[in-house]
């Protein structure tokens, strides 16, 4: 038998403005996670915290602006636990968000030109891929913890074609 997650009327709101940014209605719902983090505050539900400003972050082209949203996130991860995660998805592991989550800042930082510290937390998220699942997003976020590797490496600031800003709208 399988454990139905709990209703979570803050998730499904906030994905509800994540899927009208991936739709490419990017102010729309960078505005509506503004207003939804708002509500919340920097005490909010940990859980809520972390997924919002994970996907925030990702619709600022700016990547210094996306930094502050990478880095409120991992500060929200850091407040959740497993318990609180698996209330929402039972599948869920709090470790598993930390290689994305140092990914983000490391592509940010690189994207800022800031190498060394980019380095630094690209190396975080390669010794956490091991808390990576199995599939098509652990193989997603290991491609990419590679590919952003390379571009610190290579001192390229570019935007990666991949980003999930690249070619969206502001």
């Amino acid at each position: 038998m399988t454990a139905t997650p709990a209703v979570d009327p803050t998730m499904d709101v906030i994905t509800t403005a994540v899927t009208l940014g991936r739709e490419g209605h990017v102010t729309r719902a960078r505005n509506e996670l503004l207003a939804i983090w708002a509500d919340l505050g920097v005490s909010g539900d940990p859980l809520h915290r972390c997924v919002l400003a994970h996907y925030l972050a990702d619709l600022y082209a700016d990547a210094a602006v996306a930094l502050i949203w990478d880095v409120r996130a991992l500060d929200a991860a850091e407040a959740l636990t497993d318990q609180r995660a698996q209330e929402h998805d039972a599948s869920l592991q709090v470790a598993g968000f930390y290689p994305s989550l140092h990914l983000n800042i490391a592509d940010n930082l690189r994207r800022l030109g800031a190498f060394a510290a980019a380095a630094e937390q690209i190396g975080k998220a390669e010794e956490r891929a091991a808390a990576l699942p199995p599939g098509a997003y652990g193989d997603m976020i290991r491609a990419a913890i590679q590919g952003v590797g390379e571009a610190i490496t290579a001192r390229d600031a570019a935007p990666r074609p991949t980003s999930p800003t690249a070619g969206g709208t502001e």
